[in-house]
């Protein structure tokens, strides 16, 4: 941007445009070349009407208005509980991949798919005890088999009661040795608890997981979290909402409550977010949140794009004084919604600010 604007300005000081006649300058100093964009003694711009036009100056007039009073605040972007989940194991073994093998960051999963497996990992003694409880249990099978049929010969002298007894504990013990038996070899299924995007996987094959342990975070990209955390606790009391400035596009934030523990000194807000600007943030990511409360305070909204610094490297606008100069004006700003600023000082009602091309007639020397 700065070589463009660098370029435009050295093409305009080489060819400069004539004024007609009784045109005024508004200032315009007497030189020989009193037609190009230049500095002034007085720190103020002269920009004739071509070049204004070929860097887009656009202004707009200034307004007082009763704002609400905001703060800006670090945050960071966090897991909406109700859209994302978190697949843990809740025993040790070994991974080994589900039907589509294991997921991948960025892949999108259904709720209810399965994710991976997890074989049960168990001390060779143990599972020689559980083998030795299942050769038990069918060998009780088969002797409970005998004598249901002993008893079925004889079912016109034994009481029915024993025939049915006899039936159920055969059941009983075919069932205790088929559970047994699969549990020598049952997997556990890691299953998706929400639809969404894989956040982060640590999932490879063979790798041993213990109980507990976060394999897969899944998230919704469209609908996230914003904590910021406020230093003031009475701040939480009057939080009306928040914005966040993702590059051009600007995502309102619903506040969802505060904490009453405090954080390393910090009081947690949680900020409500969705929208499809929302898929530009990562889970962790550190953000700058603009918290609007129920206060007010009176000032001159200004876009940000219209600030600029002067040598001092003080915020200025630039307000336009006569149709071709422009003169630089100190600010004191607080911030209202991260698109745009409160301007308390340094303007007032009806003056033309730039705000679009503020920082090319910035560059003017």
């Amino acid at each position: 941007m700065k070589t463009l604007a660098s370029m435009l300005l050295a093409a305009l000081l080489s060819a400069p445009a004539l004024a007609g006649e009784g045109h005024d300058h508004g200032g315009a100093p007497a030189v020989a070349n009193a037609n190009a964009p230049q500095r002034l003694p007085d720190g103020s711009v002269f920009l004739p009407k071509p070049a204004q036009r070929q860097i887009g100056v656009r202004t707009l007039v200034a307004e007082e208005k009763q704002l609400p009073r905001a703060f800006l605040l670090s945050g960071k972007v966090v897991m909406d509980p109700n859209a994302g989940g978190r697949v843990q194991p809740t025993q040790p073994g070994r991974l080994e991949p589900g039907p589509r093998g294991f997921p991948t960051p960025g892949q999108a999963v259904r709720k209810g798919e399965v994710l991976a497996y997890v074989v049960p990992a168990a001390a060779p003694l143990e599972r020689a005890s559980q083998a030795a409880q299942v050769a038990e249990l069918r060998a009780a099978r088969a002797l409970a088999e005998k004598r249901l049929a002993r008893l079925r010969e004889l079912a016109d002298t034994v009481p029915r009661k024993e025939i049915e007894a006899a039936e159920s504990e055969l059941a009983s013990l075919g069932e205790r040795a088929g559970v047994m038996s699969a549990g020598l070899s049952l997997r556990e299924p890691l299953v998706a608890p929400v639809g969404g995007v894989i956040a982060s996987a640590q999932a490879v094959a063979g790798a041993v997981v213990d109980a507990r342990e976060l394999v897969f975070e899944i998230v919704d990209p469209t609908r996230l979290r914003i904590e910021a955390l406020a230093y003031d606790p009475a701040l939480a009391a009057d939080v009306a909402g928040g914005a966040l400035v993702l590059g051009s596009a600007r995502v309102p934030l619903r506040f969802v409550g505060a904490a009453r523990a405090l954080r390393e000194q910090a009081l947690p807000l949680q900020f409500a977010a969705e929208g499809p600007a929302l898929q530009a943030l990562a889970v962790g990511q550190p953000v700058q949140v603009v918290v609007q409360t129920r206060s007010q305070l009176s000032g001159v909204p200004v876009p940000a794009a219209a600030l600029a610094r002067n040598p001092s490297n003080q915020s200025i606008v630039w307000v336009k004084a006569a149709p071709e100069r422009f003169e630089p004006r100190v600010l004191t700003t607080e911030p209202l919604d991260g698109a745009n600023v409160v301007a308390t000082s340094g303007l007032k009602p009806g003056d033309r600010v730039v705000h679009q091309g503020a920082s090319l007639v910035n560059q003017i020397r």
